[in-house]
């Protein structure tokens, strides 16, 4: 009853004050809206960011041969140091932390035919493993190369989207023949179409995938163009670097220390880069979100050192009739953290309809798609609590802290 009695007496303060505290409410509801939708944006460009980099694959580290700056063992420097398809499974036989590997031969001056249509890809050559480590999947009704592929030196492709459509338009592609310069080949898969943002050679939909083993007999290839290999542990990417050089450099006779033999990319770096990014960029838009908020705080703050002035002869009264200093500090506790709690509804509600809203328009591409993650709501729910106890806890520590008998003498 004696709580029923405070919230009826402070929604009575409410009404007969309507316009402040509309003008209160409504500062807490913009700050909570704009929090929201600024993290909102940060989560979806962050997750559209990454979608986008690993369209080349999750956590690969892609390997070309280099040149030598060091001199070693009465070898000059300036040597060039190719790789070979032997170098692939020599580091998955020595590194066992190499999770998947694969060689990548590539031809480029080879004319793909289908009756009048030609292209000339990027025609790769690359191990089964190859198509799970770049994300590289097959359409529904067709498949990657496999182990038979290899082992039988099979004249079997996997065609890029973009290849696909150049060749055959909007005809199936599974099942048919296509020329490769003078070598018939049997179209297996088309790869699914994805967000590719970088690469090193050419995006995967314009490329044509075979069996390694065909490539290297097709083409008479000595030498590989790179080798990607994947971690166990993208933590361990900087050890495998690390044996990498010691294998290369054994094998082929240079200083394990010389960088420059041999050029590495890990995408795991990037992914470590982005981290800490985006970290810092939602840092960044949460915190200009809670400078509304904060001047919303402010607001609610204002309000109720305005109704303990007006309230203060009902304060002594209070007092004198047995009320503890902690009963008068929780009522106007509770009074603050209730025009909060009003406003973050309005805010919440506001604010993932424009969220919902905003997904609807065509910036998913570039920006991604916004989106209120557990991580944005209780964010904002944080904010919120921190603003309400700032904003009621100095108003009712005055009003707890009132002389009984000045109160009533006012």
């Amino acid at each position: 009853m004696r709580f029923l009695a405070t919230l009826s007496q402070f929604f009575y303060d409410l009404w007969a004050q309507r316009l402040r505290t509309t003008l209160t409410i409504l500062g807490i509801t913009w700050g909570t809206v704009a929090v929201i939708v600024l993290l909102a944006f940060g989560v979806g460009l962050e997750k559209q960011s990454r979608k986008n980099m690993h369209g080349m694959g999750d956590g690969i580290v892609v390997m070309f041969g280099g040149r030598t700056t060091k001199s070693f063992e009465g070898f000059p420097d300036g040597r060039e140091i190719p790789l070979r398809e032997e170098d692939a499974m020599m580091l998955a036989r020595e590194i066992s932390e190499i999770e998947s590997i694969s060689p990548e031969y590539i031809e480029r001056n080879t004319a793909v035919r289908v009756g009048q249509a030609s292209t000339m890809p990027a025609i790769t050559g690359i191990y089964p493993v190859y198509g799970d480590m770049r994300n590289v999947i097959a359409e529904p009704g067709g498949r990657f190369i496999n182990t038979l592929d290899m082992q039988n030196r099979r004249r079997v492709a996997v065609l890029g989207n973009e290849i696909k459509r150049l060749l055959f338009a909007d005809e199936d592609a599974i099942g048919k023949q296509i020329m490769v310069g003078e070598a018939a080949f049997t179209v297996v898969g088309v790869m699914q179409p994805k967000t590719q943002n970088s690469s090193y050679n050419s995006r995967d939909s314009d490329r044509m995938f075979i069996p390694a083993s065909t490539h290297k007999s097709l083409f008479g290839d000595r030498y590989v163009n790179n080798i990607i290999y994947q971690p166990a542990d993208p933590l361990l990417s900087e050890a495998i670097e690390t044996r990498v050089y010691e294998v290369m450099g054994r094998r082929n006779r240079f200083d394990p220390t010389d960088e420059d033999a041999l050029g590495i990319w890990d995408t795991n770096e990037a992914d470590k880069f982005m981290r800490a990014f985006f970290l810092g960029f939602n840092i960044f838009m949460g915190v200009i979100g809670s400078f509304t908020l904060t001047v919303g705080g402010i607001g609610v703050a204002n309000i109720m050192y305005v109704v303990v002035r007006e309230r203060t002869r009902e304060i002594g009264v209070k007092r004198s009739v047995g009320a503890r200093r902690r009963d008068i500090l929780m009522q106007f506790f509770g009074e603050t953290f209730l025009i909060v709690g009003i406003g973050a509804t309005l805010g919440f509600g506001i604010a993932v309809g424009l969220v919902k809203a905003l997904a609807f328009l065509p910036i998913q591409d570039a920006v991604g798609t916004p989106e209120v993650s557990p991580m944005v709501a209780v964010t904002t729910m944080a904010l919120l609590a921190i603003i309400a106890f700032l904003a009621g806890f100095f108003p009712a520590r005055k009003a707890s802290r009132l002389d009984p008998v000045e109160c009533l003498r006012t």
